[in-house]
């Protein structure tokens, strides 16, 4: 179909996995934006506390239409 797309990047973070992280940035993003059509994860990393995994940080680029 036609149109004018747009793409902004967001960055999620979870304590639990970069799953998770995708999904949180994508629910938040999509409280503000419309039309939201796919995303893609450009970087994946993390944060180490103590020796161990603390936080698992994604940004992702989201791709939506403009109306």
């Amino acid at each position: 179909m036609p149109g004018v797309y747009k793409k902004i990047e967001v960055v999620g973070t979870s304590p639990t996995s970069f799953a998770e992280a995708t999904r949180i940035a994508v629910e938040e993003a999509s409280k503000t934006v419309r039309h939201m059509g796919w995303f893609e994860v450009t970087e994946m990393r993390g944060a180490i506390k103590d020796g161990k995994i603390a936080e698992f940080q994604v940004t992702v680029e989201i791709g939506f239409k403009l109306e």
